[in-house]
């Protein structure tokens, strides 16, 4: 089978592709590359992957419609696509909020279409966020939550994005399964997230920017557990007159960032220093999700505490930036 994989120069997007090589599929990767953090990271990722003869790399925009539809036009034999792509990160919305309608709102929309034009699909799988639930308060997060109050641009773009793949549904019976991540971390993560520059500020001795206090919670979900999930929803498409969904995909834990810090701390050997500010209107108090729903579908079981991912973390973190 051939996967199409959005955003595989990206955190999740990389490890998926890798999986799936690992398994044998043959993957096509496509990524803008785009600045928002350092694009080297992105392309040591890509080296990673490029070894493999299965792998087959494009730079490529998700917004450019005439690009992504050649793609698949040229690849008849697609039998599934995980769409990763978008723009990231919730306070960057602030900076540049159309960037995240371009990426989260017009290029869904540019795959939802594209995947129209594949004969043979069986499924596609999208990136949503836990950031849709915005200032719910019930605990932990279920899939049957209203979800109609967020708190970022960043959380309506996804929310309109899971709109998007229920009118695909209804209209043209287009399998799709809707995946709402919670805080993934790992090797070869995101520098924009907190774990990983609260690591290399400690390691610079400059202070960290916590929010309130560090008593916020965050269900922290390491990213082999994340793999799993996907893979396995990738490998069970809905049916039906409806064939659509959305699942969360989290590790059914909440932590303290005071706890993150922590571990921070005890792994790199060095006290962090801490300025303490008021939370932004854009964070959400608290994170936790529920994962009944996947683990009926696939089985899925997380399996990797904060306090297990994290050294596994800092460990690939020194080697990457050399770091004794």
């Amino acid at each position: 089978m051939t996967i199409l994989v959005t955003g595989a120069a990206g955190f999740i997007g990389h490890h998926v592709s890798k999986a799936l090589l690992a398994r044998g599929e043959r993957v096509v990767g496509i990524d803008n590359l785009n600045t928002y953090y350092d694009i080297k990271l992105k392309q040591a990722r890509l080296a990673q992957l490029a070894g493999n003869t299965a792998f087959q790399f494009l730079p490529m925009d998700i917004s450019d419609r005439e690009a992504v539809f050649s793609l698949t036009d040229t690849n008849p034999d697609l039998t599934g696509i995980v769409h990763l792509a978008a723009q990231a990160g919730v306070r960057y919305s602030l900076v540049d909020p159309y960037a995240y309608v371009q990426s989260n709102v017009m290029g869904h929309l540019v795959i939802q279409e594209a995947a129209r034009r594949v004969k043979h699909l069986r499924h596609l799988v999208y990136a949503s966020s836990s950031s849709v639930y915005g200032a719910n308060r019930k605990l932990p997060f279920a899939e049957s939550d209203p979800v109609d109050t967020p708190v970022s641009l960043y959380a309506a773009t996804k929310r309109a994005d899971e709109l998007m793949a229920h009118v695909y549904g209804h209209l043209f019976q287009l399998p799709q399964t809707g995946l709402r991540f919670f805080t993934v971390y790992g090797p070869w993560g995101r520098p924009d997230m907190a774990y990983y520059s609260f690591a290399r500020a400690i390691v610079a001795g400059e202070p960290i920017n916590v929010y309130g206090d560090g008593l916020l919670k965050r269900d922290f979900t390491y990213i082999d557990d994340i793999v799993s999930g996907v893979l396995g929803c990738l490998d069970n498409p809905p049916s039906g007159d409806l064939p659509v969904r959305v699942l969360n995909i989290g590790n059914h834990r909440s932590e303290l960032v005071n706890t993150l810090i922590s571990l921070l701390e005890q792994e790199l050997g060095r006290k962090a220093i801490i300025n303490n500010v008021p939370r932004p209107a854009l964070d959400v108090e608290e994170t936790f999700a529920s994962v009944d729903a996947i683990g009926a579908l696939t089985g899925y079981r997380p399996t990797t505490p904060l306090s297990l991912g994290i050294p596994k973390f800092v460990a690939w973190f020194r080697s990457f930036h050399g770091i004794n």
